[in-house]
């Protein structure tokens, strides 16, 4: 839908449909479970196309030099937003009650909305408020792209018959798998293992998510300023994607050793500050191998890697009861960084692939 209609019209009825059932959510919980897990259903499938649409925007705005920066930039919004909630959100719950987050975040949701349906378009040379200087350097060096291209529907049969889709499939799974796991369960960690109550424990959890922020900002600019200093874009895809998997893997063995909640903290930190040079390696990928199709492309990766999010949010549980602590869990997520670095390096590419 990104693809055929344009990232601004599809992001703006999402964010409409998923503030208004955040602003329901607790109407809907007050009334019945069932009605509960329909308005958070919805909510859901008014969320996931959020994502499609930023790499379906960012590949027609801005040129190939500047789109790391582009998205670290607009995912430092995203982690932001995690960080605000996790601290703003056990204080409001205190003052007026739990209703009180919901209303805030979805009026915030309109209130948004009122500045992007005005102020945005899916293209630059629609803007009335860019010069054709400008135009001309977002169109230099990127493939030409029309208001009707890219409406051909990409097949998922010859989507999956290429390594690099794969490439990014498993990069996706594994940095969800890992990033839901420390957004979910972090205040539970430091619970369990360190005595931490949970309005402390919304602390140390908040204070990684903001140097992720900034981290993968930086991330963008280092990648920007490779490419534009003559390193090819494969190249450095492969080391912005191998500093976000083996730096987070690398920080949560260390974690296993930590004896205060204070270290603990410091070396989520480095985990999630370094999980954040995905965003210049997977994320970023999808627009070079498929820039007219990038919005259909991380729709797929996105679905089969929120698949693992799920299995790693619930299953946690379980997870860390089977193998009799929280350590060993982390370890095999580890693990698992290290494997698909090697799945990454061996099968991803910076080319057009479609």
């Amino acid at each position: 839908m990104a693809d055929k209609y344009g990232g601004k019209r599809v992001m703006a009825w999402g964010v409409a449909v998923w503030s208004l059932t955040t602003f329901l959510t607790p109407w809907a919980a007050d009334h019945s479970t069932i009605m509960l897990l329909i308005v958070r259903t919805i909510f859901g499938l008014a969320e996931g196309v959020a994502l499609p649409c930023m790499n379906t925007l960012l590949s027609r705005w801005f040129p190939s030099n500047e789109r790391a920066s582009a998205v670290g930039l607009s995912m430092a919004g995203f982690h932001t937003g995690n960080v605000i909630s996790l601290l703003l959100t056990p204080v409001i719950m205190s003052k007026v009650g739990i209703s009180g987050p919901f209303a805030l975040f979805g009026i915030l949701g309109f209130a948004w909305l009122s500045v992007w349906i005005f102020r945005v378009t899916n293209d630059p040379s629609d803007n009335q408020l860019i010069t054709q200087r400008e135009l001309m350097l977002i169109q230099a060096g990127k493939p030409k792209i029309s208001k009707t291209d890219g409406r051909d529907c990409l097949s998922i049969r010859r989507l999956f018959s290429k390594l690099p889709t794969w490439a990014i499939i498993f990069a996706n799974v594994t940095n969800n798998w890992g990033y839901f796991i420390l957004l979910s369960w972090m205040p539970i960690y430091f619970k369990t293992v360190f005595g931490v109550n949970l309005k402390q424990a919304a602390w140390f959890s908040a204070i990684p998510w903001s140097m992720m922020a900034i981290s993968g900002y930086i991330a963008g600019s280092i990648s920007d300023f490779l490419i534009e200093f003559g390193y090819s874009v494969t190249l450095v895809r492969k080391i912005m994607q191998s500093t976000g998997f083996i730096g987070p893997g690398i920080s949560l063995l260390c974690l296993n050793f930590a004896q205060t909640p204070h270290v603990a903290a410091i070396w989520l930190t480095m985990a999630l500050s370094l999980s954040s040079f995905s965003q210049a390696g997977f994320l970023l990928n999808m627009q070079d191998i498929a820039p007219l199709h990038s919005g259909f492309l991380h729709g797929i990766a996105n679905s089969v890697g929120t698949f693992a999010a799920i299995i790693s949010t619930i299953g946690t549980g379980y997870f860390v009861q089977w193998l009799g602590s929280f350590q060993a869990f982390l370890t095999i997520t580890a693990v698992l960084y290290f494997i698909t670095t090697i799945f990454w390096n061996l099968y991803a590419t910076g080319e057009q692939v479609f």
